[in-house]
């Protein structure tokens, strides 16, 4: 037990600092881009070479390479598309009077890069990690994957608190294509489908030993972590604070020197 709390502590910072140090790079000026870039670039080789690496074994250490190496993967994807590189072939508003399937296919428009990479991406992990021992990367990737997707269809849906707050304003249009109101069915429907997934992850890291629980409690912490973003849609409460730290250093003045 000691194991696995420690376990699902280390995925709740890994998931706070990452997504903050994210943030906090995308709200620098833009020159600062490139360097951000180039080391996420450093960063996406080191994943995807500790991703394959680590897939032939499953040991505890392993299984928190993979999902490390799975986030540090993630986590670069993310920064392109909030740095506005990797976004769609729509890059304004959505029009007066857009409704249904037109709506749909012109918010899909704005996005649709991003998630062809996260698609594509999903699918090599996939093929490279078929059969091997250790498919904690792969499995971490699909819920980073499948509970962002189902956070946009929410968000295009409705929700009564949309969580905009840290979208960079050179993504502002995209706002547009949020709804704010009642949730819509699919709320119930894909909260419900990732809780019966939860319990299923939580039985085996309770019934598992050694690197299986480990494997079980890292993408079980995730989850969950996922299904709150997703609460916060539905309740108005503070989360953009949780990363305020991040916007507030990437604005921070230097220190000048005393006068002589």
């Amino acid at each position: 037990m000691l194991g696995q709390g420690l376990t699902f502590v280390l995925t709740m910072l890994v998931w706070w600092l990452s997504t903050g140090v994210i943030l906090m790079l995308c709200s620098l000026p833009r020159r600062t881009f490139g360097w951000s870039l180039a080391g996420g670039a450093i960063l996406l080789a080191v994943a995807c070479y500790g991703l394959v690496s680590s897939a032939a074994v499953h040991t505890t250490t392993s299984a928190y390479v993979a999902f490390l190496c799975a986030v540090a993967l993630w986590g670069v994807l993310e920064m392109g598309f909030l740095m506005g590189y990797v976004t769609g072939p729509r890059k304004i508003g959505c029009p007066d009077g857009a409704t249904g399937w037109r709506r749909f296919c012109l918010a899909l428009s704005t996005v649709f890069y991003r998630e062809l990479v996260g698609a594509l991406t999903a699918a090599a992990l996939l093929w490279l990690n078929w059969g091997q021992a250790n498919q904690i990367g792969s499995f971490t990737f699909m819920i980073l994957l499948v509970m962002r997707i189902s956070a946009e269809l929410n968000i295009f849906l409705g929700v009564p608190y949309l969580p905009d707050e840290l979208l960079p304003e050179r993504l502002g249009y995209l706002k547009s294509y949020f709804r704010a109101g009642p949730v819509s069915l699919f709320f119930p429907a894909s909260m419900a489908t990732a809780g019966l997934l939860a319990v299923i992850l939580a039985g085996r890291a309770l019934g598992a030993d050694g690197p299986a629980s480990i494997g079980a409690m890292l993408l079980l912490t995730l989850l969950m972590l996922a299904m709150l973003e997703h609460f916060f849609m539905i309740t108005k409460l503070p989360d953009a604070a949780l990363w305020r730290w991040a916007r507030q250093m990437a604005v921070a003045k230097p220190l000048q020197k005393p006068l002589p």
